[in-house]
């Protein structure tokens, strides 16, 4: 009877193990046990402006493996990403999930809700811009604050989600971030392959200080996390085709980390852009594009012109370099220092 008692025992405890060592994870008011998803919120406490509430959605896998962040949203209206965040909700089995997901679908509500691009209109902030926040700071920087502790410190990796805003015709593409260190680069950079979009900025030129991270991604590497962001949509439409690269994208990538059953789709020989030439606006007035979103163009080519409300052109927006066009200006309105057109310059070699 006690081999008996002891080898149930030891079964006992086996699957236990298997199946994680925590029973509970809890991500902000969501709380989910091992093989199930709750929902709640993360809380951004009012300060010199009003609290936010932030939707997160929590996958506690049956299964032992790593914890990864998925966010979405930063900007409203990138609806694409916002939608795939939504989506992924349905497609993700917690009973068939080694490791967590914690999902943010929507970080920047007020954005959403009021159609207003690029910026949180509470504090005129861009929501990707004040990382790793400060408890003390506007709305945006409070709700950086709290993601940086609640969302990026707890995980191992991270995916940040974009697309083109209301008045951005973007092509897809995705970032690797590299840092100069070997273990994050490497995985990081697996990680954007897995991905699948076929065009990669190699960002080299994001802040080293862990203190001043700035973006999201950013704020994950410095942390010693590997990290990548992808975009798709534009113009504020949420094209099937655009979602869906969104949602394959992170469940490709959830399968290279062994969170999911299958293969990863990888993708074996993408557009490697070594860095991004912005074209921006010397006056306000309105706005013609002479080339689409994913043209190849060469130095000095036109890209588009302003007139004045007269009709007078008064900026003849011309590329800096030969690449592609990430971007263009999708609606006439132009004001001074606006954004015409990202240009990405494609490296000459594989990094």
């Amino acid at each position: 009877m006690r081999r008996i008692s002891l080898i149930g025992l030891a079964c006992i405890i086996s699957s236990l193990a298997a199946f994680g060592e925590q029973p509970t994870m809890t991500v902000g008011t969501a709380t989910a046990a091992q093989g199930h998803k709750a929902t709640g919120f993360l809380d951004v406490p009012a300060g010199v402006d009003p609290a936010l509430r932030i939707p997160v959605v929590l996958f506690h896998g049956a299964w032992d493996g790593p914890v990864l962040a998925i966010v979405a949203g930063a900007h409203g209206t990138e609806y694409a990403s916002i939608l795939a965040a939504e989506k992924l909700i349905d497609r993700i089995d917690p009973t068939e999930l080694s490791g967590s997901l914690i999902l943010l679908p929507l970080v920047n509500a007020p954005s959403f809700e009021q159609k207003v691009v690029h910026v949180n209109p509470i504090d005129g902030k861009s929501m990707n811009r004040f990382y790793p926040g400060r408890a003390d700071g506007t709305q945006s920087e409070r709700a950086a604050y709290v993601i940086t502790r609640q969302v990026v410190e707890p995980s191992n990796y991270l995916i940040d989600l974009h697309g083109g805003d209301l008045d951005e015709s973007l092509r897809p593409y995705s970032y690797w971030p590299k840092t100069g260190i070997e273990k994050i680069d490497s995985t990081s950079r697996e990680m954007a392959l897995a991905f699948g979009l076929d065009h990669i900025i190699v960002a080299t030129d994001r802040p080293k200080d862990a203190a001043a991270s700035r973006f999201l991604d950013n704020t994950a590497t410095t942390r010693g996390k590997p990290a990548i962001a992808a975009e798709a949509g534009y113009a504020g439409r949420s094209d099937p085709e655009d979602v869906e690269a969104l949602v394959r994208g992170c469940l490709s990538v959830m399968r290279f980390l062994k969170m999911l059953p299958g293969v990863p789709t990888r993708i074996e020989h993408p557009v490697w852009l070594e860095s991004v030439r912005t074209v921006t606006s010397e006056q306000t007035g309105i706005f013609y594009p002479l080339v689409k979103r994913g043209t190849f163009v060469e130095q000095g080519m036109r890209l588009g012109y302003v007139t004045d409300f007269f009709g007078n052109t008064i900026v003849e927006a011309k590329s800096p370099a030969a690449g592609v066009v990430l971007y263009i200006g999708a609606v006439p309105s132009m004001k001074k220092g606006d954004t015409i057109a990202n240009i990405g310059v494609v490296a000459k070699t594989s990094p």
